[in-house]
């Protein structure tokens, strides 16, 4: 793929791996890139600014402030740049960037970056493993970051273990991914919904779902990547770089759906959304009693989806997902037939590993002529998200 007019930044850390990105930055030189690079200052102890220098044609940034100018290298680098590439990636620089400190060019560089970002981490096992830097990763991750995890191999370090930079190659063909899906939504307007809702009992109990919110947060950033217009109605508070609106029970939800619907080309309705609530709402705090039993009343809910495809109009597109443990393909039959939906995405919840609260995911997406565009297997959902939003272009 050729990058005429591309320009990329590429971050370099503390690491072996370093001396790997020598063959990454010739590969994109090659496709016509304008690459340049900035390092942190244990970046410079693994590979030199001499070499990046020759291999990119451009000078090598190291340096918070270099000299005086109206504007800073971390504020000029940011604006050029169409794509923000850090390999490999530190532990302690991954730590730095989930936690908002900026004490050095290249973390500087990434807190003024508002366009898409590309971590390949690289480590010791046990160091990728750690509790903290999964909760930085995941953290990064959920701020729309784009990750290529480390591959299983031997380590520098002698150990053997998940830790090693993903290969060149593959890192390379993210990146003209990303070239060449960056606007396939530019002018597109797209409503997703998330999470899960929460029907209250009284002011201390609810009846919910295990919902985690992941699928539709993933397709919100894979939207927004893509060049769309994109607002997110969730059931839990996120900073993102698009509209979100927080709400928490299934009418609310309906609400602002309905809202918004109007001025929007395309619903993804990725939230599980409650069937019942209770009747009545206690005031007060029910207290325990005596009795073995307690009935609580249940009353449906609106029928969000329903309510919806009566409205659309030609133009607009409605997705619906259906969660399930068993006949998955004839459960979402039902339910795009019977909800009139354009295509309907069909979650298998029955795996320990996927669904409901993890990063994984497999799915089937059904049209609305009964056959199957694409079955998935297990997955990360942020992969997902960009299945479903290229099969929506064909509807």
């Amino acid at each position: 793929m050729a990058m005429t007019n591309k320009k990329i930044l590429i971050g370099i850390t503390g690491g072996i791996a370093a001396y790997k990105v020598c063959e990454l930055i010739r590969l994109l030189v090659k496709a016509d890139a304008d690459v340049k690079t900035v390092l942190t200052p244990n970046a410079k102890n693994f590979v030199t600014e001499t070499t990046l220098r020759t291999l990119t044609k451009n000078p090598v940034y190291t340096e918070q402030f270099n000299g005086f100018d109206w504007k800073p290298e971390h504020i000029n680098l940011a604006d050029e740049a169409d794509l923000f590439v850090i390999a490999p990636a530190s532990a302690n620089t991954i730590g730095k960037i989930a936690n908002g400190i900026c004490d050095n060019l290249l973390t500087s560089l990434v807190a003024a970056f508002n366009k898409q970002i590309i971590l390949a981490p690289a480590m010791n096992c046990n160091m990728w493993n750690n509790q903290f830097v999964q909760e930085n990763v995941k953290k990064l991750e959920n701020a729309g970051f784009s990750l290529i995890p480390p591959e299983e191999g031997d380590l520098a370090c002698g150990y053997e273990g998940v830790g090693r930079l993903a290969d060149i190659n593959k890192i390379f063909n993210k990146i003209c991914e990303v070239f060449q899906d960056k606007q396939i939504l530019k002018g597109k307007k797209i409503l997703v919904t998330a999470g899960g809702t929460k029907e209250s009992i009284d002011p201390v109990r609810f009846i919910g779902n295990r919902s985690s919110g992941k699928m539709g947060v993933a397709i919100a950033d894979a939207a927004w990547n893509y060049g769309a217009e994109v607002c997110l109605i969730s059931t839990f508070k996120t900073d993102k770089p698009y509209r979100v609106i927080t709400v928490e029970s299934a009418q609310e939800m309906r609400d602002a759906v309905m809202r918004e619907f109007p001025d929007f080309g395309m619903l993804i309705m990725a939230a599980a959304v409650a069937d019942y609530k209770v009747k009545e709402f206690s005031q007060n705090k029910i207290k325990k009693i005596d009795q073995e039993e307690i009935n609580i009343e249940l009353v449906k809910n609106p029928d969000i989806l329903s309510e919806i495809t009566k409205i659309k109009s030609p133009s607009q597109t409605v997705v619906g997902f259906c969660a399930e443990t068993e006949n998955l393909k004839e459960n979402a039959v039902k339910k795009l037939k019977s909800k009139n939906l354009d295509f309907i995405v069909a979650n298998d919840v029955s795996g320990p590993e996927s669904g409901f609260e993890s990063d994984y995911n497999s799915v089937i997406i059904i049209n609305k002529e009964n056959n199957d565009i694409q079955t998935t297997g297990k997955m990360l959902k942020s992969e997902i998200a960009k299945i479903i939003l290229k099969n929506s272009l064909k509807i």
